[in-house]
């Protein structure tokens, strides 16, 4: 009898911890159950985790970022919860792009100017063209007699009258506005005889050092034309639209991102007043892709150490990023600084012509120094090949070494020399190409520096072979922010003209598709936020109605699409 009790008593313990048990799991069942998560399968999913390219079945986002990539079957039975499943039906997910550099302030002012750029980024082929285009926004807007008319993207190479807009061909359709015609480079502008009377340019005015005026013929007169350190005072006093129109204005410009695949935007030459501007849509919550900050090193003494302005860190989607130094101009604007004269005249017709330079080498290199010392990232814009020389110098003497990982950018790094590549990777120097240009001024660059020299522009197979990580950029709104124009042309290296400009310098697809994703995000020191799709990163794709590593004619690649842009898990853009 004892022992059948005892027997009787163990059964009963046994089937009541199996209730218990039971409990604990359905409890834990309930609590997985209340997860909200995304599973992504259906399609090529391109990691870009490596030097090779490698693909997974599935993908899962919870929370913003993402928790599994692999096999969809381990997805399945090893994630409980609510799950959303997205079939990609065949297309393409990869990391959202990240743009390496581009002018996100004059994002948000595209809409209150006009567009008169030469296509295929606009339709202005002559200077009466050009007018009309002007025109007719002055009566879209209702602007009125004394207010300002701004268009930008202008480039006198790609006008039938291979000149320079002057002041008196804007005179006489606008007597009675201020017009400012904004350099393709954006570097430098037009004024008319208004425009130039309010910017207090006559024929007393002393160019300044780093500057261009144009003058009329045989006069002291201004043309119109002012470049680089002429033209930035007058830039910076523009008017703009009110803070509160500013704010109304941010979601249209990241909406000009999202829909190209961005979610992470770079405002290239940041000013105090945009900092604050920045702060404000930060603060009110109004960014919802990433915004990296380069504030410029002529209002340094206002940001450094500055505790309203701090680095390295995002605040509401918004980061300041690192200090810029603007080095030099454009190569097709003949302001780019090289270390020989350019094989034309200069634009006031100079001969042995070398361009400007912005900062004196020994200026410039003292102020890089401030900045690293306080642990602020460095960052150079620099064209021509003596603008290259002088940022190589300011780092030297910073004292930097790769070793440090400090990683300083050269935005653009255009004309190179290849021994300027050795001093890259000895430095640690990252550069943010711009292959656009082998499209759009090849050939000017042909005529202006020789054939020789124009093949070099952003060098990617030789810097890459060299170990060294770097990046593609568009300068937008310098030229279109199109991804997929940006791999075409570091994949053909064609100009306008059809010419192959330096096809020893061609990269392959995968190549294209780093410098747009790992590439920028290891050079803003993101690598382990975002670029490629692994667990722990940021849930930021974009989905492709193409595979770009399986399209066969590189022309091709221009013609892939967006199909949906997604941030952090949410989608921003859907075509």
């Amino acid at each position: 009898m004892i022992k059948k009790i005892l027997i009787l008593a163990l059964v009963f313990a046994t089937i009541i911890s199996c209730k218990n048990k039971e409990t604990e799991a359905t409890s834990e069942v309930s609590e997985n159950n209340s997860l909200s998560q995304i599973l992504y399968y259906g399609g090529d999913i391109i990691t870009m985790d490596g030097d090779i390219p490698q693909y997974v079945e599935a993908v899962i986002e919870r929370d913003g970022k993402i928790i599994y990539a692999g096999d969809k079957a381990n997805a399945v039975n090893n994630f409980a919860g609510k799950t959303v499943e997205v079939d990609l039906q065949g297309k393409t997910m990869l990391p959202s792009f990240i743009d390496p550099h581009s002018h996100f302030m004059s994002a948000v002012l595209m809409s209150t100017q006009v567009n008169v750029a030469s296509p295929p980024m606009g339709d202005v082929t002559d200077i009466p063209s050009m007018i009309k285009k002007l025109e007719k926004f002055k009566e879209e807007k209702g602007i009125k007699d004394g207010e300002w008319i701004v268009g930008w993207g202008y480039d006198q190479d790609l006008l039938a009258e291979k000149r320079h807009i002057t002041k008196m061909d804007l005179d006489k359709a606008f007597p009675n506005n201020k017009v400012l015609i904004v350099h393709i480079s954006m570097h430098g502008g037009v004024l008319n005889s208004k425009a130039l009377e309010w910017a207090e340019v006559d024929e007393n005015y002393e160019t300044p050092e780093g500057g261009v005026v144009a003058r009329i013929e045989g006069t002291n007169e201004p043309a119109g034309l002012l470049m680089e350190m002429a033209y930035m005072p007058v830039f910076n006093k523009l008017p703009q639209p009110s803070e509160d129109e500013m704010m109304n204005l941010m979601k249209a410009a990241q909406m000009q991102y999202v829909s190209n695949g961005y979610t992470h935007a770079v405002e290239g030459f940041t000013h105090i007043k945009d900092m604050n501007t920045l702060k404000r849509a930060a603060k009110e919550g109004r960014f919802f892709i990433d915004i990296a900050s380069l504030p410029g090193f002529n209002e340094m003494d206002k940001w450094l150490n500055n505790p309203e302005y701090p680095f390295g860190t995002y605040d509401n989607h918004l980061k300041f990023a690192g200090g810029k130094f603007t080095l030099d101009g454009s190569p097709q604007g003949l302001t780019a600084y090289m270390a020989e004269p350019y094989s034309v005249p200069g634009p006031n017709g100079e001969k042995n012509w070398v361009g400007n330079t912005s900062i004196p080498r020994e200026e410039l290199a003292k102020l890089a120094k401030t900045m690293v010392s306080n642990n602020v990232q460095i960052m150079f814009h620099a064209n021509g090949d003596g603008a290259i020389e002088d940022a190589i110098y300011a780092i030297e003497n910073a004292g930097i070494k790769a070793a440090d990982d400090k990683r300083p950018i050269i935005i653009h790094s255009q004309f190179q020399k290849l021994e300027h590549l050795k001093k890259y990777v000895e430095l640690g120097i990252s550069p943010t190409y711009f292959t656009n240009h082998a499209f759009y001024w090849g050939d000017v660059h042909i005529r202006n520096v020789g054939l020789e020299k124009a093949s070099f522009i952003s060098p990617m197979k030789a810097a890459n072979d060299l170990g060294i990580i770097t990046s593609n950029h568009t300068d937008f709104n310098v030229t279109l922010l199109d991804p997929f124009f940006v791999m075409w042309t570091s994949m053909k290296r064609e100009t306008r003209s059809g010419k192959i400009l330096g096809g020893d310098q061609v990269i392959d697809a995968y190549a294209a598709l780093q410098s747009l994703t790992t590439g920028p995000a290891y050079q803003f020191f993101e690598e382990n936020r975002k670029g490629s799709i692994k667990k722990g990163l940021l849930a930021d794709f974009v989905i492709l109605d193409t595979n770009p590593l399986k399209v066969k004619d590189v022309d091709a690649i221009k013609d892939i699409k967006v199909v949906e842009t997604i941030k952090e898990g949410k989608s921003v853009f859907k075509k």
